[in-house]
This record gives C-alpha cells, sequence and structure tokens, in this order.
C-alpha cells in the first residue's frame, strides 16, 4: 500500500505548471460519482425492436437535414421570442 508520505513526495516533485492537471487528476480519483461511473458495467442488453427503430427514425431525419446541431440548438433557447 502506498503512504501518504509517498504521494506528497511526488507531489512536491511536480513542476508548477503541471499542478492544474495533477489537481484535476487527484480530485477525479476522489469524487464517488464519478468513480461510480467509471466503474459501473457496460450496458450489455440487446437493443429493442424500439430502440432500433428509434434510431433509423433518427438517422432518417439527419439525412434529411431535419436535425440541428448544439451548437443551434443552444443559440435558439437564448435568443428571445
Amino acid at each position: 500500500m502506498i503512504a501518504r508520505d509517498e504521494l506528497h513526495t511526488i507531489l512536491d516533485s511536480i513542476p508548477e505548471d503541471r499542478l492544474a492537471a495533477a489537481r484535476e487528476a487527484l480530485a477525479a480519483l476522489a469524487d464517488p460519482v464519478l468513480l461510480a461511473l467509471l466503474s459501473a458495467s457496460e450496458d450489455d442488453e440487446p437493443l429493442t425492436d424500439e430502440d432500433l427503430q428509434a434510431i433509423a427514425e433518427g438517422e432518417e431525419d439527419q439525412r434529411l437535414g431535419r436535425t440541428i446541431t448544439l451548437d443551434e440548438y443552444i443559440a435558439r433557447r437564448k435568443s428571445p421570442g
């Protein structure tokens, strides 16, 4: 098992310009929600006929130009009216 003192030694050796990245990495390891998501098993259930139909409809909408980008959606939501 790694002792906290060893981790402190490693942290002390990290250059100043890399501390933000180190903080993000360590914060992620301490986040119980993120850890739960990362350790969750893959959804291995087969697609239903309803799922396949919804996918086909979405692909058809995209092919026919009946979709917008996320940026367009956000812009529309922000604009009045």
